[in-house]
């Protein structure tokens, strides 16, 4: 069964564009033209992933995608904008973006970001390894059974270096999904629930010196 994309780019020909190039590769495409008209498809039918432009007619893709996520659709979203500064980088992740490309768009990279994001999304309610499971909707962790004392930043990191899948989780993304648009990421915050998840993982979490987090399920005892 090919994968089913959301295209929402109120440009006609780079929608056009887009459209055409990812059918090539094999994907399914519902394409709209303003924020509305995707929500409306959202309703319809059951996306993989979202491509959202930001700059659009009537509400912006970081509004849509908010709306989204509060009423629990969870799906791999990756916003594409012109806009380059800082400040609208964090504004899109803190939406609940998983990737953001800026304008104009290389369709190679955005092909292997696509497959790459599918990869290692986890977007089920329960995740479990070894004798744990975790609650992603309650953002509890549960070790058989009984639940752990984490706080929701430690458990939002959890699910974040679980979707590495024994990759390293890069500093950058990390401070980007836990910290949303205005706040200020801390370092100091991030040891401390980096410290709390090894109280139950002293194995399987690695810290490499600059670069980020790596989290092995094959050390989780």
């Amino acid at each position: 069964m090919p994968t089913k994309i959301l295209l929402l780019e109120d440009d006609t020909l780079f929608n056009e564009t887009l459209e055409d190039f990812l059918e090539e590769e094999g994907f399914e495409i519902d394409t709209v033209l303003d924020p509305y008209s995707a929500l409306e498809y959202t309703f319809e039918r059951k996306y993989d992933l979202y491509l959202f432009d930001v700059n659009l007619p009537y509400e912006s893709g970081f509004d849509l995608l908010q709306k989204l996520r509060q009423s629990g659709d969870m799906t791999p979203t990756i916003f594409l904008t012109s806009r380059d500064d800082k400040a609208s980088l964090h504004e899109g992740f803190g939406a609940g973006a998983d990737d953001y490309m800026k304008k104009p768009i290389d369709l190679e990279e955005l092909l292997l970001r696509i497959h790459a994001l599918l990869r290692r999304q986890i977007r089920q309610e329960y995740i479990t390894f070894g004798r744990y499971s975790l609650d992603l909707m309650s953002k509890t962790l549960f070790c058989d059974g009984a639940p752990m004392e984490l706080t929701n930043k430690a458990v939002e990191l959890l699910v974040l270096l679980l979707e590495g899948k024994g990759e390293v989780v890069p500093l950058e993304l990390i401070k980007e999904r836990l910290w949303a648009s205005g706040q200020s990421a801390s370092e100091g915050a991030l040891r401390v629930y980096v410290t709390q998840l090894k109280r139950y993982f002293p194995d399987a979490i690695s810290n490499i010196r600059g670069v980020g987090y790596r989290f092995d399920e094959k050390a989780v005892s």
